[in-house]
Order: C-alpha cells, then sequence, then structure tokens
C-alpha cells in the first residue's frame, strides 16, 4: 500500500537526488540516484553506471547495495531512489528489487509517485520473491 514520505524519508530522497548527480550515464541520458539507510541510520548513496554494452550497466540500487554490502552492511531500513525531477514514477526496476530482498525483503522504498514523495514496501512491489528457501 501506497503512503505519502515523512520528513526522515524525505531526507533520504534528497540524499537519492544528490547521489543521481554522481550517475555516469553518457548512452541514455538517465541519470538515477539512491540512498540507502543502514540500520545505524548511516546513508550509502549509489548511482547507475552505464556502459557501451548496455546489459552491463548496474543501476543505482545495485550499486548503494553492493557497497554497503561490501563495507559489511547486511541490514538496511529504507532505500530511497530518485530520477529526473519532472518524473511522473520511478521506480527499481525488477532485477534491483530481488538484490534488495536478499538483505530486506519487506524494506520502505521511497519513491516519486505522480509528482508526490511516497512510500511502498519491496514485498508489495515485489511479491514472491525468491529467497534461499527455494534453494534448499
Amino acid at each position: 500500500m501506497r503512503r505519502p514520505a515523512t520528513a526522515d524519508e524525505r531526507a533520504l530522497y534528497d540524499a537519492a537526488r544528490e547521489a543521481r548527480d554522481r550517475a555516469y550515464a553518457p548512452y541514455s541520458q538517465f541519470p538515477v540516484g539512491a540512498a540507502l539507510r543502514l540500520e545505524d541510520g548511516s546513508i550509502v548513496s549509489g548511482a547507475n553506471i552505464e556502459n557501451a554494452s548496455f546489459g552491463l550497466t548496474v543501476c543505482a540500487e545495485r550499486t548503494a547495495v553492493f557497497s554497503a554490502a561490501f563495507g559489511g552492511a547486511r541490514s538496511f531500513s529504507a532505500v530511497a531512489v530518485a530520477g529526473h525531477d519532472g518524473l511522473a514514477t520511478l521506480l527499481p526496476c525488477g532485477a534491483c528489487r530481488q538484490v534488495l530482498a536478499e538483505f530486506a525483503p519487506a524494506i520502505p522504498v521511497v519513491h516519486l509517485y505522480e509528482g508526490e514523495v511516497v512510500v511502498e514496501t519491496l514485498d508489495v512491489l515485489l511479491p514472491d520473491a525468491a529467497s534461499s528457501a527455494l534453494l534448499a
């Protein structure tokens, strides 16, 4: 269920907007930023990094998650994603949703929807995510 963002979630969204400025998007001209709040309250940011071989491009959300995980973080309390300010809606892609689900299956996802900063949980955006239970 979608709900309006709190002031704290809006601040996380602003951090994602700042991260967007560090994107490397020469091919799509579509910079995206992400901000991942860790359980201790710190924020790890990421931006999309494109490649001429477009399949090798990494989304902003995965850049943030991989950076946080490399730093030892294993639990996250929220993620925000921001693209162009004029967009009506921007959500994590399916691959990013699955990567987020590995660490936080019901994480709040802060994003723009029809011009408003809103929050939806990942388990709503990605029902029936792949999990380690499927590997057993």
